[in-house]
């Protein structure tokens, strides 16, 4: 990706982490990235196209301060990564509040706008397959369909206490000490699914 394309993108993020989607205009976004109106059009034709690759650049910029910094510390134990990794995402950090703040604005936006849908299925479904994975190093025998259907409820919720922070419904420490409990009563539920029933058992010991 060229500098210009990612000064456009970064600026776009910026734009609509503070005015929202609608919010969005173009003066102001080539004010903020410092380029030209028509440079912005050269490079994503359309306001659609400059939404959808402003989604993907969003989704892409959490995943590298999630899973990157939580990867470093290899010496972690899985659980430690996983909660590491979704505990990232509220922190009272610039970056991560307009991430998260432009993430959901994009989010709420595809209610409305069809166009965004795809880009942001893709990205949830990368997110979800991300965090499923990681689950699935805390409980290597759990089901795929399992760690799935975790996944999925883990990153709805921590879209959840995001959004109730950021708002400031919610303080940051208890949305941190909600997905950390939340995060335990997945990994416990899935436990359970990976183990064998006690009656299973019985039932393959019995003789023919």
């Amino acid at each position: 990706m060229s500098d210009r394309r990612t000064a456009i993108l970064e600026a776009a993020a910026t734009v609509i982490a503070r005015r929202g989607v609608r919010g969005l205009r173009v003066e102001e976004l080539a004010t903020e990235a410092g380029v030209s109106k028509a440079l912005i059009y050269y490079h994503f034709e359309d306001r659609t196209g400059l939404l959808r690759r402003t989604l993907a650049f969003v989704s892409n910029r959490a995943e590298r301060y999630t899973t990157e910094q939580s990867a470093a510390d290899v010496a972690a134990e899985p659980l430690r990564r996983l909660e590491q990794a979704l505990l990232l995402e509220l922190q009272d950090l610039p970056h991560v509040r307009e991430n998260s703040t432009a993430w959901g604005e994009l989010r709420a936006s595809a209610v409305f706008d069809p166009a965004l849908r795809d880009e942001l299925a893709l990205a949830s479904v990368i997110w979800v397959r991300e965090v499923a994975d990681q689950l699935g190093a805390v409980l290597p025998t759990a089901p795929e369909s399992a760690l799935t259907a975790g996944a999925e409820r883990l990153t709805a919720l921590l879209e959840g206490l995001s959004a109730r922070w950021l708002s400031g419904i919610l303080p940051l420490s208890d949305a941190r000490a909600g997905m950390r409990e939340a995060i335990g009563v997945e990994v416990a539920h899935l436990a359970r699914s990976a183990t064998p029933s006690a009656h299973g058992l019985r039932q393959a010991d019995e003789p023919d």
